[in-house]
């Protein structure tokens, strides 16, 4: 399988929408990527912590992922963004990757699933069980204890990316299924958002939160 190498000018596009938002960047030629790095780290010390580098897989096609230092290598920590399906601009992917790497970078780092809490929150919905990372339950019986969530009657919440740690800047739509009294997912998901590219992680956890507020309140 041929992979195809980023070009110069691939790499100064997305260099320059890292520096259109402050994010301290530099080309590293003998790996072919961006190295992206805490404000404070200098350059010679950037590979001693944890770093993203963002590379062009191919026309359009950005991907950003975070690493992080250990024994014998680096370890890959998570795809902070990766160009989704849709018609758009190598320029726009590499300032949407840009800004997924910021938020990255931020202290605290802010989450998609984080937004969602919250939003549902403001419906009175704080009864919500984390499953690993991955998705979250909102049990149909809010009698039901958080341990037993997943084993019941509820509604599953999951983003495109099988994660809800994403940053929001990455975030692509949430999506909600039905489960049975067996806790087994029921047919088609009963809401779904998005087609694949970015979306505003804010609006579209509002909408997710209302839409299930109204579900529950049938």
């Amino acid at each position: 399988m041929l992979i195809a190498v980023p070009t110069p000018l691939e790499m100064a596009i997305v260099l320059s929408a890292l520096s259109d938002i402050g994010v301290p960047a530099f080309y590293d030629q003998g790996e072919m990527v961006v190295l992206a790095h805490p404000a404070g780290t200098s350059r010679n010390h950037v590979v001693t912590g944890e770093h993203v580098t963002i590379t062009v897989l191919g026309d359009r096609t950005v991907k950003a992922t975070a690493w992080k230092p250990g024994s014998p290598d680096y370890h890959p920590i998570a795809d902070v963004y990766e160009s989704p399906a849709g018609e758009t601009t190598l320029a726009q992917e590499a300032a949407q990757s840009a800004a997924a790497v910021a938020q990255w970078f931020t202290e605290p780092r802010p989450t998609a699933g984080g937004v969602l809490l919250a939003a549902l929150a403001e419906h009175g919905i704080t009864h919500v069980a984390d499953h690993r990372g991955m998705s979250y339950a909102v049990p149909v019986d809010p009698d039901t204890q958080s341990a037993d969530a997943y084993n019941g009657p509820h509604l599953s919440i999951a983003d495109r990316s099988a994660s809800v740690d994403h940053v929001p800047a990455a975030h692509t739509g949430w999506s909600i299924f039905t489960h049975d009294r067996n806790g087994e997912p029921v047919g088609d998901p009963i809401y779904i958002a998005g087609d694949g590219r970015v979306l505003d992680c804010h609006a579209d956890s509002r909408a997710a939160a209302a839409f299930v507020a109204a579900y529950l309140a049938r």
